[in-house]
């Protein structure tokens, strides 16, 4: 070949020479995109490829051509370019979506207009003489969130926009504090909601009243213990008509123990003149039984405190109110009307007179004990009843123009506009002109509920942990807005797109202020266990209205303040400090939120796309975070559990999870319900465990507690941190123990308030004392494992007593360490309890209906079908429904009320709150029971089947074992001598 020429047929010789090389030349620069030409900005149109490297006539292979610039050519290296193939997309979906603002509650835009100065409000903060912090509580729809509504009305400049709604809207009730979307759809409050209000009592006197409605309906009970934890005080709402219900009684019962004063509020009394057309002298009697109910309930509760509490109108402690119309009055305020009229007439004293068997004789005009004249009354009905009664009727029934003159001689004007509207428009107007504010409502507050300086006593003797006679106590129980900062969260709520938390404190001592360093000490953080603790940075602090947040540069003790930026670590409650306290005291804590009663509902959850696992995890932590009584965890079998309390509850659980937190579909399980184990007698024999190195032993015996202990524990009635003296007298003074035994109480279990005991029954002359001492701490851990997690269903252990009879231990102390323990003290307890007639427990609704008289035998029908039983039914007084009560178990009680609310037409309402642990009729070990599938088991092997499908449900295996946990020697034995069956 011609060496002009490589062996690709390129030309080597020079270029400039001749006219073919330069054609040659121009067709290479057709393909090559030549970097010296593009550097002196001459680039052919046609100069489209690229080469990094090498000559410039190199041959480009097809695959490396590149006719067009890429995206990053065109549009430089720091623009994102997105490649979109046809046909992927709908045309009515944007290739790059619009961001979208979540936003799940209503909040105001702006700042809404009031009739105080909001700069007045701040002011006020400063005085704690003048603050009173109250909780607003009571059974479902007896008026708790129009109440608010009232005074917001009163507070807020507002009707203007209200008048502007048309339709449906108009005719809705105002409820400012219900705030998310799915309280508004159902009608009922879930959360609590906060309100600061500036209010003025009867003698113009102004006072900030911090006030937070709580829901009604009675699976939301715990939203109502967080928010009386805060409160200084609890303004009870009862319907007049239904009078005390279930929810009703747990609020009064919650309160008396936890020592809070409460004020009555009977609502609705219109109820009793439009609806039940009571006349005045019934009206009277069916007012004085509401009153009777409650101090019933408070004298129940703890008998012999009664009188001390007691609720009555002419202690100034109960008011009387109509929301709907916009009226509250209490005897005084409504005395101090009539001195208006009558100059003479001393309001204190005319008010002492308005309630009870005092009889006004019209002729004598004289107050007698019994009616002395033809016409004597009751004072109430004749100056409080009678004259409510006449305006009703005066402002229903009268023409436009008879009516404006009867209105003129009480003072009341109207526009000529106005007598034209709807009869319950015009009696609003009218009443809210006859009664003006609630002047009555603000008296009786200031009055009956302490400042938060005179409630810092209480406050802290209940709750604070820590000692009182340091400076960091001191600061906090005078208020002290100079001293150390410690503020005690109670309760998160969730900005309005659900991203985040803010937490709602009560600050005890100090000023909140934006940029502050602060520890947040969750509930586990003690001195020798600082691990549940943080230090953040208070980003805002806002005074909490429900609909907006005023910020404010700084919130002092004795008020209630919204904070973000301190939320990352707090799950339920939490208490914040500085960073230093004064003399370098040690930071305690506030005692965790003690509830009505116990999550038992349960259901689990598993995402529909596996990949949005973690998806669900977080929503599933931000939910523990928004509701104080729910509980997550995952159970062995790897499922998601959710523990709530009722049916509604873990729907508006679900809805958040669905929604406001993961944005995500989830599959939900059937509910299911949580379980407990007990035994029923004495260990047949004494059970004992051998360490894995043989060289410890331990005796133990498992017998049931005397009823009432497993309750005393729980409710806090006897501590295990309190010295054994202490905790040794309460046994023996309650429950007759000797004094051996109640001072050799170890432990309660699984935890401190845990309904199970350990108790060291070993002789002193048997063992050595100092090493029993050595082991005491794994001995505990041990008991503590095994109660947490029973031998039946893996369920926690209840009721039941372990006494440690005997124990040999190496004399060497590495071989009787924790590992060698702990999981031999396990097996113990198992075997003893296994051989003590195990029982299981299942938790019980107690069942409460109201609703006409034809509804009752519904009720014995469909409870009957749900192994539920009635305990009372009766009449409610003067009214024409009728209410029962009975028990129903919470596994069979899943559709209970949709089954009950079917069977009377929508005509019952229902409320089922826990009540009590029972045990489960049938032996759960008896294998001689069959149970065939899709058929219901017989009433004795009810606790089988139980046992059977949870442990099936949490992938253990079919069948308990008890040789698994007894030490193969005493099993030899045990099966030899009979004792053990199978």
């Amino acid at each position: 070949m011609d060496e002009a020429y490589d062996e690709f047929g390129n030309y080597l010789g020079d270029a400039d020479s001749d006219e073919a090389s330069d054609q040659g030349d121009q067709a290479a620069d057709a393909y090559i995109h030549d970097e010296e030409a593009e550097d002196e900005e001459v680039v052919n149109d046609q100069q489209l490829m690229e080469v990094d490297e090498g000559p410039s006539n190199a041959v480009i292979l097809h695959e490396d051509k590149q006719y067009y610039p890429t995206a990053q050519q065109v549009y430089g290296a720091d623009v994102e370019t997105l490649v979109q193939e046809e046909d992927t997309q709908s045309l009515a979906q944007p290739i790059i979506a619009p961001i979208v603002q979540k936003k799940f509650s209503i909040e105001e835009a702006d700042l809404p207009p009031v009739y105080f100065s909001r700069e007045y409000l701040t002011d006020l903060m400063n005085y704690p003489e003048d603050i009173r912090n109250v909780a607003i509580a009571g059974h479902l729809h007896h008026g708790k969130t129009a109440f608010v509504d009232m005074l917001v009305m009163e507070t807020h400049d507002i009707q203007d926009r209200l008048d502007k709604k048309r339709g449906r809207k108009r005719e809705e009730q105002l409820r400012y504090t219900d705030t998310q979307e799915l309280e508004r759809e159902r009608g009922v409050s879930i959360k609590a909601s906060p309100m600061s209000l500036v209010l003025t009592t009867s003698k113009g006197k102004s006072h900030l009243v911090n006030i937070i409605d709580t829901p009604g309906h009675v699976n939301f009970a715990d939203e109502v213990a967080a928010s009386l934890r805060i409160a200084d005080g609890v303004v009870l709402v009862v319907d007049v008509v239904e009078g005390v219900q279930t929810h009703t009684e747990l609020i009064i019962k919650h309160a008396v123990m936890e020592d809070l004063p409460m004020v009555l509020v009977i609502n609705k009394v219109d109820r009793l003149i439009l609806e039940l057309k009571l006349p005045p002298a019934d009206a009277y009697f069916k007012l004085k039984h509401v009153v009777e109910e409650v101090n019933t309930v408070i004298e129940n509760t703890l008998p012999g405190q009664g009188e001390k509490r007691r609720l009555s109108p002419e202690k100034g402690n109960v008011a009387f109110a109509c929301t709907s119309m916009g009226w509250c009055f209490t005897l005084r305020s409504f005395a101090k009307m009539y001195a208006e009229q009558y100059p003479g007439v001393d309001p204190s004293e005319f008010a002492r007179r308005l309630w009870g068997d005092i009889f006004f004789n019209p002729r004598s005009r004289k107050f007698t004990r019994k009616g002395m004249e033809e016409r004597s009354k009751r004072s109430f009905v004749n100056f409080v009843l009678e004259p409510i009664y006449k305006l009703f009727s005066h402002t229903i029934s009268e023409n436009p123009e008879d009516l404006a003159d009867t209105l003129a001689t009480l003072g009341i004007e109207l526009k000529p506009s106005q007598y034209k509207t709807d009869a319950k428009v015009l009696l609003k107007l009218v009443c809210e002109q006859f009664f003006g504010p609630a002047h009555g409502f603000v008296d009786m507050v200031v009055e009956h509920v302490p400042s938060p300086k005179e409630a810092a006593k209480r406050f802290l003797s209940r709750y604070y942990t820590g000692p009182l006679d340091t400076k960091t106590a001191a600061a906090m129980e005078s208020c002290d807005q100079d001293g150390p900062l410690v503020m005690h969260v109670t309760k998160l709520f969730n900005t309005v797109d659900a991203q985040s938390f803010n937490a709602f404190a009560r600050v005890v001592s100090g000023t909140a202020k934006p940029g502050q360093q602060v520890r947040v000490l969750g509930e586990g953080y003690t001195i020798d266990d600082e691990e549940d603790m943080v230090t953040a940075t208070i980003k805002d602090t806002w005074i909490a209205e429900s609909r907006y947040n005023i910020p404010t540069s700084g919130v002092p003790a004795g008020n209630w303040v919204l904070l973000s930026g301190v939320d990352n670590s707090i799950v339920k409650t939490a208490t914040i400090v500085d960073t230093k306290l004064p003399d370098n005291e040690d930071a305690y804590i506030f005692k965790p939120i003690r509830h009505f009663f116990e999550s038992v509902f349960k259901v689990a959850v598993e995402p529909i796309n596996p990949s949005e696992l973690p998806k669900m995890l977080d929503g599933l932590r931000k939910v523990n975070k928004s509701f104080p009584l729910v509980t997550t965890k995952v159970e062995e079998s790897g499922e998601h559990i959710i523990l709530g309390t009722g049916e509604l509850y873990m729907d508006c659980v679900l809805h958040d999870l669905r929604r406001l937190y993961a944005d995500m579909e989830v599959k939900v399980s059937d509910p299911v319900t949580r379980f407990c184990e007990t035994v029923v007698e004495t260990s047949a024999i004494k059970c004992f465990a051998v360490t894995p190195n043989k060289k410890n032993k331990l005796t133990m015996v498992a017998e049931p507690l005397d009823p009432g202990i497993a309750e005393d524990i729980e409710a806090g009635r006897v501590n295990i941190k309190d010295p054994a003296r202490v905790v040794g007298k309460f046994f023996e003074e309650t429950y007759g123990y000797d004094l051996l035994a109640s001072r050799n109480i170890w432990a309660f279990g699984p935890d401190d308030m845990g309904p199970n005991i350990l108790q060291n029954d070993t002789l002193p002359s048997d063992v050595d004392q100092k090493t029993l001492r050595a082991v005491r701490d794994t001995v505990r851990q041990g008991f503590s494992w095994a109660t947490r997690e029973g031998p039946l269903c893996e369920e926690p252990i209840r009721n039941t007593k372990f006494r440690l009879t005997d124990i040999d231990l190496a004399p060497e102390a590495i071989f009787r360490g924790g590992g060698q323990i702990i999981p031999t003290a396990r097996r113990a307890c198992y075997s003893s309890f296994l051989m003590a007639s195990p029982r299981l427990m299942e938790p019980v609704y107690s069942c409460s209906m109201t609703g006409p008289a034809d509804a009752v035998s519904s009720v014995y029908t469909v409870l009957a079908r749900r192994r539920g039983h009635v305990l009372q039914d009766g009449p409610i007084a003067g009214t024409p429904l009728y209410q029962v009560k009975g028990l129903i178990p919470v596994i069979d009680s899943f559709g209970f009320e949709t089954d009950l609310r079917i069977h009377t037409q929508g005509q019952a309402t229902v409320s089922l709150v826990f009540d009590r642990w029972s045990i489960v009729p049938g032996d759960p070990l008896d294998r001689d029971v069959k149970l065939r599938p899709l058929e219901p088991a017989s009433a004795q092997a009810t606790a089988r089947d139980f046992v059977l499908k949870t442990r099936r449900r949490k992938g253990l295996a079919e069948d308990i074992t008890i040789s698994k946990f007894l030490e193969p020697e005493l099993f030899k034995n045990l099966k030899e001598s009979g004792i053990l069956d199978g």
